[in-house]
């Protein structure tokens, strides 16, 4: 269905167009607020909230073809209140985080792969703010359209691709200078 008749059908109250709507777009939303570098409880407090902005101006979308750059824009506010509000709300003391379980001890191979993981992580944190938000939504599950993408980043459809490819370059060459991608790949 398109997204005009599920925005029709979920202001009726169908379930299931609202299901379908949430189905398409979680992705998007989701990703917006991962590229805000939110923990995970920030960033699901984010994408419900922007649900709940959707639910009470259901009735008022004029242009249903224009949803998901309104989800993105809605999602991106939200995000930085979230972070307004987080910078207000630093804890006291260290008392706070002594009482948070410990992790469990690690095995040989997530070790391995949380210190590849973290070195990768180095490595993107070091790229451009524009390549950092260009990777972070085009990670999500599953993977935005690049109309989708588009719409969010506020970036010409046409130049995501060439984008991608130089970012995804960057990422590799400083990966490389990090010691990740030289073992050997039997």
């Amino acid at each position: 269905m398109d997204t005009t008749t599920l925005l029709e059908a979920a202001a009726r109250g169908d379930q299931a167009a609202w299901d379908a709507l949430v189905d398409r777009y979680a992705s998007l939303l989701w990703s917006i607020a991962r590229a805000h570098r939110l923990s995970d409880a920030d960033a699901a407090d984010v994408v419900q909230t922007t649900w709940l902005k959707l639910v009470e101006n259901l009735g008022r979308i004029k242009e249903p073809e224009r949803l998901p750059g309104w989800l993105a824009t809605t999602t991106r506010h939200e995000c930085l209140r979230q972070l307004r509000r987080t910078d207000r709300e630093r804890p006291a003391d260290d008392q706070v985080w002594q009482n948070e379980p410990a992790p469990g001890p690690a095995v040989d191979a997530a070790l391995l792969l949380g210190e590849r993981d973290a070195a990768l992580w180095r490595a993107l944190d070091k790229l451009s703010d524009q390549c950092r938000r260009l990777l972070r939504v085009l990670m999500a599950t599953p993977p935005p359209s690049y109309a989708e993408v588009a719409e969010a980043l506020d970036m010409p459809v046409g130049s995501i691709g060439p984008t991608r490819q130089r970012c995804l370059g960057r990422l590799r060459a400083r990966a490389g200078h990090a010691g990740l991608g030289t073992e050997d790949r039997a």
